[in-house]
């Protein structure tokens, strides 16, 4: 791998390490790509090259991830909505529904005990929501 590309993939994890830490704040493509020092559109195609989603699907993806996590935890829907980034509850539970497979509601009621015995860095993988 050549310099250019080492340099590439460092502003690219800048810029996912910030959608990480803030995933619930407002997000926008130009404002991530200012993170990794890229115009917008050269930033998605090459987030996209370098990690196999858009960099909105995973924003989307790890809000999911985290959603799930409060609402094993028992927070209700609409905290849970408001926690991880989303304005709307009809936007969230529709996305969370499309991606989970179920409704934020029905996922909060169902035993989650058989994954509480799994390690939480085995858990990470297992658990994060697939959105293709």
């Amino acid at each position: 791998m050549d310099l250019q590309a080492l340099k590439t993939l460092a502003h690219l994890r800048r810029a996912r390490d910030h959608i990480d830490r803030s995933y619930a704040e407002p997000l926008d493509v130009p404002t991530m790509a200012q993170q990794a020092l890229m115009s917008p559109a050269h930033f998605s195609r090459e987030f996209k090259r370098a990690y196999g989603e858009t960099p909105h699907s995973y924003l989307l993806t790890r809000r999911i991830e985290r959603a799930m996590h409060l609402l094993r935890a028992g927070v209700s829907v609409t905290d849970t909505c408001m926690q991880v980034g989303w304005t709307s509850l009809g936007s969230f539970s529709t996305r969370f529904t499309e991606v989970v497979g179920e409704s934020p509601s029905a996922y909060r009621e169902r035993d989650h005990e058989d994954t509480e015995q799994i390690p939480s860095c085995i858990a990470k993988i297992l658990m994060r929501p697939e959105r293709f």
